[in-house]
């Protein structure tokens, strides 16, 4: 348990790492059981979405012209009201801004709702968020040091705007193994036990 720990502090918070909810984080709703793309990391503070929290609502039931579902995710506690979106295509969306590993932020909302509307763009290329994650200056090095986070690099590239997000974080918690393997089958909410 303590050679994962040390290997876990090793990898640092940094853009388009990952940062995967302490299982001891019970009673924060908000970041339980979370997996966050960290989609900017600085002296200013970091900024990140969760990626494993779909809401009950889609794309077109916040905008109507678009009337194909895609999902939408809960990006965090932090201007719930504001729409992004994360995507895999910068050559079809203008003004994107890379996070790392072909994985841009942003861009032209109006070129997208046309991509989607034309069927160029797919669930596969991007992922909407209401909300985001943020941590003021030198905050999220504080939650680390309390052991709230374990950063891990991103192994899945690209492929993380598609990862299927029921058991993401469950399935990393039986990866780390040890004690971690026996929260990941513990109930989301302690008092349904």
């Amino acid at each position: 348990m303590e050679l994962i720990i040390n290997l876990m502090i090793e990898v640092k918070p940094t853009k388009g790492n990952l940062l995967f909810a302490e299982p001891t984080i019970i009673g924060d709703m908000s970041f339980n059981r979370s997996v966050i793309l960290l989609t900017n990391h600085s002296k200013e503070g970091s900024i990140g979405f969760i990626l494993n929290k779909p809401l009950q609502f889609t794309i077109s039931d916040l905008i109507p012209e678009i009337e194909i579902s895609f999902k939408v995710y809960n990006g965090g506690p932090v201007e719930q009201d504001n729409l992004y979106f994360i995507h895999k295509s910068p050559k079809l969306i203008p003004n994107s801004i890379e996070i790392s590993n072909g994985i841009f932020w942003g861009g032209h909302f109006e070129t997208v709702v046309k991509l989607i509307k034309n069927r160029q763009i797919q669930p596969k290329d991007i992922k909407f968020f209401l909300g985001y994650s943020g941590w003021d200056y030198n905050q999220l090095e504080e939650e680390l040091k309390t052991n709230a986070w374990i950063v891990s690099k991103n192994i899945y590239k690209q492929d993380i705007i598609e990862k299927e997000d029921k058991f993401f974080w469950k399935n990393k918690m039986v990866e780390l193994g040890g004690d971690y393997s026996i929260w990941s089958n513990a109930p989301e909410n302690p008092s349904y036990n």
